[in-house]
């Protein structure tokens, strides 16, 4: 069972309860690995980050192998992008689970738009957390989001899960990643599904819903079988004491790093993992961060 939710984020995450306490939504996730909160940001949110976007996706630089997805769009660094998307790391929603499962010193391990196009096929089955060489089962290290930008339908490529599968030991399933996965540039028949399970559950969402699951849960991202793409942003998280998947410290340059919010900041790497994990130079990161800022005009 993971540690008790800060009073604070328990408190703000309340309006989107729907009358259930934290601790029942949060023994659904202790039971199934995921939970769901549908139409989390409002629609005029939601344009705001379709607008951020926008630039990004319009290069449609596609993925590099097929757990990239060969007709998929992926932006990176998205806090190097847009202070907009700092709202979304910090959400007190995600927060109030994120600090309970991996402690209020967790980093933010990657944050990236997902934009799945017609003819996407599915992607190997995997956890978010999985780089953690360390034998299953045991409590998840890591935390992944998924925000609905557009609607993620049964057709459209959403995100599939296998609800329970936080819990199993080491075993493989059919279908799983891969090394040659992170290398392939195959042709995949998407008629073809060598991963499919009958014990799978498609986080169907409408747009500005929010997703939730633990770094342990086997996933994958689903086939586009519509005409339109799909968009979704997925900011993951990750215990202190591990290394990020993305290089936050390297993605967001100094002068942004300085303008995010406090707790954006800390979730990138300027803080401390008790007792002195991530120091810089015998001193805290935030105290070299803003030690290393140009004299103001």
């Amino acid at each position: 069972m993971a540690q008790a939710a800060s009073t604070g984020f328990h408190a703000q995450a309340s309006p989107w309860l729907k009358g259930r306490s934290l601790e029942d939504w949060r023994d659904e996730f202790d039971r199934r690995g995921f939970v769901i909160f549908e139409r989390v940001l409002a629609p005029d949110q939601v344009a705001a980050i379709r607008a951020a976007l926008a630039p990004y996706l319009d290069r449609d630089l596609k993925g590099r192998n097929d757990f990239e997805g060969l007709k998929t769009n992926r932006v990176y660094a998205l806090l190097a992008k847009s202070p907009l998307f700092a709202e979304l790391v910090i959400h007190p929603l995600v927060l109030a689970f994120v600090e309970a499962e991996l402690g209020p010193s967790c980093l933010l391990s990657a944050f990236l738009a997902i934009n799945l196009h017609p003819g996407e096929t599915v992607q190997p089955w995997h956890t978010d957390d999985g780089g953690a060489r360390l034998p299953r089962p045991r409590p998840a290290l890591g935390v992944s989001t998924f925000w609905a930008i557009d609607d993620t339908t049964e057709t459209n490529g959403s995100t599939e899960v296998i609800p329970g599968s936080h819990l199993w030991d080491e075993r493989t399933i059919e279908g799983a990643a891969k090394p040659s996965d992170f290398n392939a540039r195959s042709a995949l028949d998407q008629s073809h599904d060598p991963g499919h399970r009958a014990d799978a559950v498609k986080l169907a969402m409408p747009s500005g819903s929010l997703a939730i699951a633990k770094g342990t849960l086997w996933h994958r991202g689903g086939s586009n079988r519509s005409d339109r793409p799909r968009l979704i942003i997925t900011p993951q998280y990750c215990a202190g004491w591990v290394r990020q998947l993305e290089n936050m410290c390297l993605a967001i340059p100094p002068d942004i790093a300085r303008t995010l919010p406090e707790r954006a900041r800390e979730l990138i790497g300027y803080s401390i993992h008790p007792p002195f994990m991530g120091y810089v130079d015998g001193v805290h990161p935030n105290r070299v961060l803003h030690a290393a800022a140009p004299p103001s005009r």
